[in-house]
């Protein structure tokens, strides 16, 4: 279910390198309904855009985009430019048809109405400015054909840490037909999935909860876990490597994503330190998945 604005949008964006990519995306993601970043090929520097209703979050932007320069040394100045509603959401629905991923899966947005989901395939449905709106379309993509090569081991207790749209969560309770807690430290990335979960018809199945990490005692009560997906970004996933390792069952699987390719030693490096083993690394245009396990 899409946002309804009753005031007109805008696009704010800044172009960063590499190294500050991380810092001003969740500065725009503070104050953005949605943010997407994108490389130039010829500078390789990141184009981070997000769009917003005019005049909302104006202060918690500034102040973000004040932190994010604090964090990366990285000066950007911010672009405005309005945006037609309609424009928009056409160019969102336009650039996302049913997306086949790995061998099994099938994501459509809601838009699509006037043809059947693919056959043979676990369809994941919903919409598609919130399924897709953050960008990172090459880290769901390697986190659902991760699941496919865990499935396997028909994990019982899974864990989606970070669920924005729920889209992770929704994917293995289709797949494995098991509970999935799937947690987020924004309200609205909580009521979405739960909404998403239940269009999906998993929402007896995928328990979505406000929860800020893994201090929550939500987290606590329903590990150690078999299965965690980490779909976050590279630094907080190096930041709770000692308690995803306190949480996983021995022979557990995590599946790590939201990092660029250049982060994943980085990443990899602070789970190893915590005795984690490296399973399967996953690359997706610029973007990396890791797949670790618990030895046990």
């Amino acid at each position: 279910m899409r946002r309804r604005h009753a005031t007109p949008l805008e696009t704010v964006a800044v172009t960063v390198p590499d190294g500050a990519l991380e810092a001003y995306e969740a500065a725009l993601n503070s104050a953005c309904d949605t943010v997407g970043f994108f490389r130039d090929n010829t500078t390789g520097d990141w184009r981070v855009e997000g769009v917003k209703p005019v005049g909302a979050n104006d202060s918690e932007l500034a102040a973000a985009l004040m932190l994010a320069e604090l964090v990366s040394g990285v000066s950007a100045p911010l672009e405005r430019v309005s945006t037609e509603a309609e424009g928009w959401l056409a160019r969102t629905y336009a650039s996302f048809p049913e997306q086949p991923i790995g061998r099994q899966f099938a994501v459509r947005g809601t838009h699509l109405t006037g043809t059947p989901p693919s056959p043979g395939r676990v369809t994941l449905t919903l919409d598609a400015g919130l399924a897709f709106g953050s960008g990172e379309h090459g880290s769901t993509k390697g986190c659902l054909v991760a699941l496919e090569t865990v499935a396997r081991r028909k994990p019982r207790t899974i864990l989606d840490l970070g669920t924005g749209s729920g889209i992770l969560a929704i994917g293995a309770a289709l797949l494995l037909k098991r509970p999935v807690l799937a947690t987020d430290i924004e309200p609205w990335s909580v009521r979405v999935a739960k909404r998403n979960a239940i269009q999906n018809g998993v929402g007896r199945l995928v328990r979505a909860k406000l929860a800020d990490g893994w201090k929550h005692p939500a987290l606590k009560t329903g590990g150690p876990y078999d299965l965690v997906f980490g779909n976050i970004l590279a630094r907080p996933l190096c930041g709770m490597a000692r308690d995803l390792a306190v949480n996983l069952k021995p022979g557990g699987t995590a599946i790590l994503a939201g990092l660029l390719g250049t982060q994943a030693r980085m990443v990899l490096s602070a789970h190893r330190r915590q005795g984690l083993v490296l399973e399967r690394m996953l690359p997706q245009g610029p973007w990396t998945t890791l797949v670790v396990r618990k030895k046990g």
